[in-house]
């Protein structure tokens, strides 16, 4: 199906612009929420379990808003692409390490992880701000959270 069953809220020209931005943050939200998933099975050392845990809040927090992003690209006539071979060719995230990861190599990949996500979610921030407000919130809120995350992160570097 080429064209869009459903009809958009913005131009085309909005929509086009909008639905690039979602796009890349879905994919890049669903190689956060792999990535966390697998620093959550491998991670290793003596604060593991609080890693661990922290780890599951993050896939959680990711996969939330994966779901709000495909359907806020659905919304404006945009079909969603979250396949694995998208996110492989795809994403702007760092390549996590392969193996056993100590708690403390698992904190730093994460905080670069989530710097790396952050800065994209604001660059996209600014590039709705004419073409979609609603996405524009919906992408502040997601930044917001992942704001907070990569402090609380960062704060087991102390």
């Amino acid at each position: 199906m080429s064209k869009s069953p459903i009809t958009s809220p913005l131009s085309e020209a909005d929509r086009k612009s909008t639905g690039s931005v979602l796009q890349a943050t879905l994919v890049d939200l669903i190689d956060l929420s792999l990535i966390a998933k697998q620093a959550h099975w491998n991670v290793v050392g003596k604060n593991f379990r609080s890693v661990h845990l922290q780890l599951d809040e993050l896939v959680s927090t990711a996969r939330t808003y994966v779901d709000e992003v495909a359907e806020r690209a659905n919304t404006i006539g945009v079909s969603p692409n979250g396949k694995a071979r998208t996110i492989v060719e795809s994403s702007g995230l760092p390549a996590y390490p392969d193996g056993w990861q100590s708690d403390e190599q698992t904190v730093e990949a994460i905080v670069r992880t989530l710097e790396a996500i952050i800065k994209k979610l604001r660059k996209g921030i600014d590039e709705t701000d004419k073409s979609d407000l609603v996405t524009q919130d919906l992408l502040i809120e997601i930044a917001r959270e992942l704001e907070q995350a990569h402090w609380m992160w960062q704060a087991q570097r102390a």
